[in-house]
């Protein structure tokens, strides 16, 4: 069994798919229920016990849903799992200190908290081992540096992609649009911590007008380097030309500037001193990038005009399998269920990227998503689904709940 390293590893019924992450049903009963539908979000008890609390979600909705745990400011996120699906049951694991905490839905992920109810956490922490704690030390820090070295690669290749924009050197920018991005879809669920850094930075043209904000970042150039002609439609299925022309050479400057100044800013907050990440953060962003996948990146969503969506799925499944390598020591050292869960991880870690070379790689490049039949794309689901149900069991193992 390989512990996975630091460093880079080198519109059919199929594309409806969305993560189980099921665990066992004895799991979900001794957490705490949260009834999610499109305009409630009920949490069955307001109140838990210092340590690693699991929330058993329940979807009843129509429609995608997320939730979330914000702090007593009720603006900082310290938990959020997305892509809660209609009829989903999930278990979402959080580590959270006495305080006062609030929870919330948010209904096709965008628009203001549905919900918003106090949650208080009393009493203490719970004790770990000294090794324990010399391993959760060890897995802060690695993926801490990790985050800051991707945050780091990022910006000046951020950079020489909107000057090549901003200049209306579109070859040049369409050449370097994939690989700029896979440091930021490696660690994107670090970006999502930081307020609207993610929206500026990352939304699809949906999103933004969902979510009423002006469309900023990669997938706003995107549709300029690939404009759409007469007939095209959005990924929604809407008129590609609504609303929309291309931009002019002013406005290009100012979505290439924004685009550097928001990049800049992630990079600033991930290397201040005083940014840390836990370990409920690391295990759960693992779980986070394979709903990415599952989310945009099978659907053919993200990347809906360049088709670049192949290199965003590789960037998510590299990240989640670094998150996965921080904590795989610890998890490990939970006794023999916690080594059987990193084996079963790892080795369907290893199916995944199997699965994904067929269509190329980051170093050479993938093919078109368009030219996956939709026999290529169940394949490729099956195996994200494979992996979504053990790495869903990887909070809650290192967590020792």
């Amino acid at each position: 069994m390989i512990r996975r390293p630091l460093a880079a590893v080198g519109a059919a019924t199929v594309l409806a798919l969305a993560l189980s992450g099921c665990v066992a049903k004895s799991d979900l009963a001794e957490a705490i229920a949260v009834d999610i539908t499109d305009d409630a979000c009920a949490v069955a008890t307001p109140t838990a016990t210092a340590g690693a609390v699991t929330f058993a979600l329940a979807n009843t909705g129509s429609d995608v849903n997320e939730f979330e745990i914000l702090a007593e400011d009720q603006l900082r996120i310290v938990g959020e799992k997305e892509n809660v699906t209609p009829g989903q049951e999930v278990a979402f694991t959080a580590q959270l200190e006495p305080g006062t905490y609030y929870t919330a839905c948010k209904f096709q992920q965008v628009g203001a908290p549905v919900g918003l109810a106090e949650f208080t956490v009393t009493g203490e922490a719970s004790a770990v081992s000294a090794d324990e704690q010399e391993l959760a030390d060890q897995a802060v820090a690695e993926y801490l540096a990790y985050v800051r070295s991707q945050a780091s690669e990022l910006l000046p290749q951020v950079e020489a992609f909107a000057a090549a924009y901003a200049a209306g050197d579109d070859d040049t920018a369409r050449s370097l649009f994939a690989s700029t991005r896979v440091s930021y879809e490696r660690i994107e669920p670090t970006a999502e911590a930081f307020g609207d850094l993610d929206p500026k930075i990352d939304f699809r043209e949906v999103d933004a007008v969902a979510d009423g904000l002006d469309w900023t970042g990669f997938h706003r150039i995107e549709k300029d380097l690939w404009a759409p002609a007469p007939g095209d439609l959005n990924s929604d299925g809407q008129d590609a030309l609504a609303n929309w022309t291309p931009s002019t050479p002013e406005q290009r400057q100012e979505f290439a500037d924004a685009l550097v100044a928001d990049v800049t800013e992630l990079h600033e907050l991930v290397t201040d001193d005083s940014f840390t990440v836990s370990l409920a953060d690391i295990s759960n962003g693992a779980i986070a990038l394979l709903d990415e996948v599952a989310a945009g990146k099978i659907t053919g969503e993200e990347d809906w005009w360049s088709g670049t969506d192949l290199s965003d799925f590789a960037a998510n499944v590299q990240g989640a399998g670094v998150a996965f390598g921080a904590v795989q020591a610890l998890a490990e050292s939970k006794g023999d269920d916690g080594a059987a869960l990193v084996e079963e991880i790892d080795g369907q870690f290893t199916s995944l990227e199997a699965a994904l070379a067929a269509y190329g790689s980051l170093e050479t490049g993938f093919v078109d998503y368009a030219t996956l039949t939709d026999a290529d794309k169940k394949a490729l689901s099956d195996a994200v689904n494979a992996l979504a149900e053990p790495l869903s069991q990887l909070t809650a193992t290192v967590l020792g709940v």
